[in-house]
């Protein structure tokens, strides 16, 4: 807090450029650094320039950047930030027409972007970073005052499923839990903390918010590949490491522990999607020193998360609540669903609420009192610790029974020979849908023995009735895989 009034994060960063004007802040390997001196200056050159065009407090700038310009997009997002207007940030790597959705979609007023690129024309003006710093000195302290309520940006979802919506966040919702005092700065084992999450995500505005609220300074690199991330592991000595499923899993089938020196990491998170059983039990072998971590959340539902420490005990659940949040596991009815018994997953936010931006009805369907419905669904153990079972949509109804593909796909990642696997249902006649499998295998496997491998993990009606060997699984910019693009793979496969 300052003052009366909660602390906002281009609070937090002015804060930070009195207190470490010269301490690094961000450094995108083999590209450059910015101290926090630095993106205190330059954000305000931004704020101001952006005041001066007469972009109104509360319109929308969209921000579209790749990872080698974390630092560019660093400062262009604290600008819009403390110019009182909405910051709207998407990644470089998704389609122009995608891109187009969301920019059309909450009417952004202008769009800033790298260098380079060439933004869809949706209206407004275009401008990079140096467009606007070099229109004049940025106005002293915040450019408008911006209160904890006020919305500050907007995160497009990954559309795996479907159209990616606008999930609006306030200044409040973004800086709930930041400690402004310099002796409680989080992460304060090692000089740096290494990520390669895409701009645009809510998990790489997790990222953001880390750099102005941590110790050590944020480190990434221009393109995530397993060789790469380790070998900064090993040279920065870093001691927290982020990643989502797909990274570790790439990690693990690199076999990077084997050329690296990985011992200097003590924290290992992983977010965005739950760990398979056993790719945590191999990342806890290839980072023998550290805590692998699994953050579940979602853009939705963000702060509001449950965290695990994986544990063999424990190996499929996704933790208990943190950091304030609630979680309940409910009926069709909404009554709350036994110990053991599956139902619908929601989490309730410490902070102020997320809501779908320009759209009620969904907004009414989603959130509901503080409380964020997930779309999973889980169970939880007498001990409170939560356990999923699948993405409400993915669940396969297969005759009498439903499928989990999340238990599928575990019991896949269990032979040694599976590098990646998804599983989707596919259209039955008889059954209505039956599972099928998509793998990638890293040796010599055949479909015959892969089934008989999981005939001692999976009973009859989960056991995939098509299995397809494929070079790479259908991921979005994310890591995710994009479940549709798999059914078609595996539809097309299947025809004479």
């Amino acid at each position: 807090m300052t003052g009366s009034v909660p602390l906002t994060l281009p609070g937090l960063l002015a804060l930070r450029a009195r207190q470490d004007a010269g301490r690094t802040a961000i450094e995108v390997a083999g590209v450059g650094a910015i101290t926090f001196g630095e993106w205190d200056e330059r954000a305000g050159r931004i704020a101001g320039a952006l005041v001066r065009r007469g972009v109104a407090p509360g319109e929308r700038v969209g921000l579209l950047f790749g990872e080698r310009d974390w630092i560019g997009y660093a400062v262009a997002w604290a600008g819009v930030l403390r110019s009182g207007c909405v910051a709207v940030p998407l990644s470089d790597r998704l389609a122009p027409a995608e891109v187009r959705h969301a920019f059309t979609d909450c009417a952004v007023a202008a769009v800033v972007h790298a260098p380079g690129l060439e933004p869809p024309d949706v209206g407004g003006w275009r401008a990079t970073p140096a467009d606007l710093e070099d229109t004049g000195p940025g106005v002293a302290g915040e450019a408008r005052r911006v209160l904890p309520g006020e919305l500050a940006q907007i995160i497009y979802t990954s559309g795996t499923t479907g159209r990616a919506k606008g999930v609006g966040a306030t200044h409040a919702n973004l800086a709930h839990g930041v400690d402004p005092g310099p002796r409680r700065r989080k992460l304060a084992h090692s000089r740096h903390f290494l990520h390669a999450f895409p701009i645009g995500s809510n998990a790489g505005q997790t990222m953001l918010v880390n750099a102005l609220d941590a110790r050590p300074a944020a480190l990434t690199l221009p393109r995530f590949t397993p060789g790469r991330f380790a070998r900064l592991i090993e040279s920065y000595r870093a001691g927290t490491v982020f990643v989502v499923p797909a990274m570790a899993i790439e990690l693990l089938n690199a076999r990077v522990h084997e050329r690296h020196d990985l011992t200097c990491v003590r924290l290992l998170g992983s977010t965005a999607a739950g760990l398979p059983p056993a790719v945590a039990a191999g990342l806890a072998e290839a980072f023998p020193k550290a805590a692998i971590v699994n953050y579940y959340t979602s853009t939705e539902a963000a702060p509001a998360q449950t965290v695990m420490i994986v544990d063999p005990a424990r190996p499929a659940s996704v933790g208990r609540p943190a950091s304030g949040g609630e979680l309940k596991v409910v009926r069709p009815d909404g009554s709350p669903a036994a110990p053991g018994e599956q139902g619908e997953i929601w989490l309730r936010s410490p902070a102020g609420p997320r809501a779908y931006y320009g759209d009620r009805r969904l907004t009414g369907e989603v959130f509901r009192d503080g409380w964020v419905r997930m779309g999973d669904v889980g169970h939880l153990d007498r001990d409170g610790y939560l356990y999923l079972a699948d993405r409400e949509d993915d669940v396969i109804k297969s005759g009498a029974f439903k499928v989990s593909t999340l238990q599928v796909e575990a019991a896949l990642y269990e032979h040694p020979a599976v590098a990646e696997a998804a599983v989707v249902g596919l259209p039955h006649p008889v059954l209505g849908r039956v599972p099928a499998a998509a793998v990638v295998a890293r040796g010599p496997l055949s479909a015959a023995d892969l089934r008989e491998f999981l005939l001692d993990r999976l009973a009859l009606h989960e056991l995939p009735g098509r299995l397809l060997f494929v070079g790479e699984l259908p991921r979005n910019h994310l890591g995710k895989v994009v479940k549709p693009r798999l059914l078609d793979l595996l539809t097309q496969e299947e025809r004479p």
